[in-house]
């Protein structure tokens, strides 16, 4: 069997769940796949490899790559290496990531790159999936398209000296006109990879369902509409092309428990957790706001956690009560609760390389399990619908089920499913014959992940304390039946500061909890660039809308201490471009920046009410921060390309950070009179010297 090396680096499960059905499919197409993970270095040797190499990478934070190949890319990244070095090697790459954020697929991008330099070169085309419209959409082409490209590399290396070229792909004539724009933008459209949907078909080993002649036929289309529950011709009616059935892998015994404590010790976490108490905690908004912000005061004083105003830290986080006792009544587990659960790798699973989940520790309790480590708001993957087809009982059902994992259901399941931020409660609702062991809900669901916050604080201003803000989250998901649903982690924080919780900021600052501090895990995250410049001289924009704002606190907190310290020091100019809805239910932290405007530690304050009405003859004020950046774009434009200033920006990828880059390309397009490709351009040169820096979420 024709060997190759597939390597993945993941952060939440994504990649590796692609590479084990690339390896998956690999057997069927005549292939061995040799996967690992790509911290595993012991495991494999790029040096010597001489087998083609497919590496599945995604990308985390702002477009760093994932904490698993962090080792790999530093070892990489070594500017003593040859540009030979990985002249022998011939690879594919396939790149996750989402284009809200401003550098997509950049995990991919950088040891895509980088392999490049030293000499590597493709036998296949890189692909970037988007998961804001569906990573399927390029992965399973993508896919599809790898066992040709493979086969061609293996008869054209037998065959003869001649290097393989990469397979051609094709780019459809929209795609074209924009390359350029799309390539400084990081923001890059993957459709042409659609053009594998045809030509890969006969490589895919699919299975052909014929359509089920349920009751459901007999009833006129107009009667009702698809859902997640049933579908509408043509889609009903049609033959499918369904995934193949993952291989089951995991043996669970479950055993009464000896009475052993757990504690959220017992969570798997790659950087060190810190046990520390909530000290305080404070409503920002007016109870009539659209969303209540709450600060929280950690006290660290006890441990060795340290920071610097910019970073962000991660909260560990469990799932909601109510969820997982529905969850395990559904299964009908909930007398097991306490039970112990005992893994094992089924001595005849046909997956290959199956291993026990790290993120599952050994001998707690199903309570626990269901608790602290697995993702249970987790989008169910098309694998994991396709593995709940064979424990379904319902004919309708199941063929639903069938139709929402298949090619042609590709619509239904982005609707229904992905956009419908659907759970495993909501399937298992929704489909009351779908019974699966416990030991397919331990394959498919992920690590539950922590979460991650910026510090809103500085160290100097507010020794052995760390602050941060936070929305309290909440959503309709209507998947099923219309449920209000609470953010994971700040669902669970608002309930755990209710106790201690202080009406507003100018409440008293004493120490409201004191018998009964509760509290919480956390641990640091990887450093990052969206820091304070090192010479305090350097002029600085800030913009950051709701609890974006965060973050620019903190940098406010240090810049006064240092100010204090430093009276005679020659310190630049602090801009801040705040937005809310209104201008006295929202604005946080209005007090503070009062005081720091007052004492010239912030020179410019610019605030935005996007919700007020103007008042009286008035003209309409700035409503959102682009506006107000774009009200001041000859200071901005002399700051940042006059001054050698830095600007910043946090808060929401979706939209601000969006129109706060177009703002910026308009100000320089016009300040500067070029065209706005020009503009992009030194935009991107900016990002790449860290003058324009990102700390934005979706």
């Amino acid at each position: 069997m024709r060997r190759f090396l597939l390597l993945y680096a993941t952060q939440q499960g994504q990649a590796k769940a692609i590479a084990e059905e690339i390896c998956e499919q690999a057997v069927v197409h005549g292939f061995s796949a040799d996967l690992h993970c790509i911290s595993e270095s012991d495991k494999y040797d790029l040096k010597t490899e001489t087998a083609p190499l497919v590496v599945v990478v995604s990308t985390t934070g702002t477009g760093d790559p994932p904490d698993t190949a962090r080792k790999f890319v530093k070892e990489i990244q070594n500017q003593t290496l040859p540009v030979d070095f990985f002249a022998h090697l011939r690879y594919g790459l396939l790149g996750l990531g989402d284009s809200e954020y401003t550098y997509f697929c950049n995990g991919g991008k950088i040891i895509d790159k980088r392999l490049q330099e030293l000499g590597a070169r493709h036998f296949y085309d890189t692909g970037h999936a988007d998961d804001c419209v569906g990573l399927e959409l390029v992965v399973e082409p993508w896919i599809a398209g790898l066992w040709a490209a493979l086969r061609k590399h293996f008869r054209s290396s037998r065959g003869q000296e001649e290097i393989s070229g990469a397979l051609p792909v094709a780019s459809p004539a929209s795609s074209r006109t924009d390359l350029v724009k799309s390539e400084l933008l990081h923001i890059e459209s993957q459709v042409e990879l659609l053009r594998f949907d045809d030509s890969g078909r006969k490589d895919s080993e699919v299975l052909k369902q014929n359509a089920v002649n349920s009751n459901q036929s007999s009833v006129l289309i107009e009667d009702f509409e698809s859902s997640l529950t049933r579908s509408v011709p043509p889609l009903s009616q049609a033959s499918l092309n369904i995934p193949a059935l993952p291989p089951e892998y995991l043996q669970v015994h479950l055993q009464e428990s000896l009475g052993q404590e757990e504690s959220q010790a017992s969570v798997t976490s790659a950087d060190p957790i810190f046990q520390v108490p909530i000290s305080k905690a404070v409503q920002l908004t007016t109870n009539d706001a659209i969303k209540t912000t709450l600060l929280v005061e950690l006290d660290i004083s006890n441990t060795d956690f340290s920071y610097q105003p910019g970073d962000a830290f991660s909260v560990i986080c469990p799932n909601s009560d109510s969820e997982v006792q529905s969850l395990l009544q559904r299964l009908q587990l909930e007398d097991k609760r306490e039970h112990c659960i005992l893994l094992k790798v089924k001595a005849d699973t046909k997956k290959k390389g199956a291993a026990l989940p790290q993120h599952i520790p050994a001998g707690c309790s199903l309570q626990f399990i269901f608790t602290w480590c697995l993702e249970i708001r987790a989008i169910p993957k098309k694998a994991f619908l396709r593995a709940l087809v064979d424990y379904t009982s319902d004919s309708a059902e199941k063929r639903r089920l069938q139709e929402l994992c298949s090619k042609q259901g590709a619509a239904d399941y982005s609707r229904f499913v992905r956009d419908a931020c659907a759970c495993l409660l909501d399937l298992l609702l929704a489909f009351p014959s779908c019974q699966p062991p416990l030991s397919l809900l331990l394959e498919h669901l992920p690590k539950l992940q922590p979460r991650p916050y910026s510090c809103a604080s500085s160290s100097l201003f507010h020794p052995g304390k760390l602050h941060f803000v936070f929305n309290i989250v909440e959503f309709l998901s209507t998947a099923t039946t219309e449920v209000l649903r609470k953010g994971v982690c700040t669902g669970w924080l608002a309930l755990l500061v209710a106790s201690v919780l202080q009406p507003n900021i100018h409440a008293s600052h004493e120490d409201s909890g004191k018998a009964l501090a509760p509290k919480i895990s956390i641990s640091p995250r990887t450093t990052n660039s969206f820091h304070l410049p090192d010479d305090p001289s350097i002029p600085i924009i800030m913009v950051g809308p709701g609890t974006g704002i965060a973050p620019f606190i903190g940098f406010l907190q240090h810049r006064e201490k240092l100010q204090e310290q430093h009276p005679d020091g020659n310190f630049g100019a602090m801009w801040l471009f705040f937005g809310c809805r209104h201008k006295d239910r929202d604005y946080l932290f209005r007090k503070e920046l009062r005081h720091f405007l007052k004492h010239g530690i912030l020179t410019h304050l610019k605030v935005s009410f996007s919700r007020d009405a103007p008042v009286g003859e008035e003209e309409a004020p700035a409503k959102y921060v682009q506006d107000n950046i774009q009200l001041h774009g000859q200071q901005v434009a002399r700051i940042l390309l006059q001054e050698n200033g830095h600007i910043y920006v946090c808060g929401d990828a979706k939209n601000m950070a969006k129109d706060v880059h177009d703002a910026l390309v308009e100000i320089i397009s016009k300040e500067v009179g070029v065209e706005k490709l020009e503009a992009m351009k030194t935009l991107a040169t900016l990002k790449e010297e860290k003058r324009y820096l990102q700390d934005i979420w979706s």
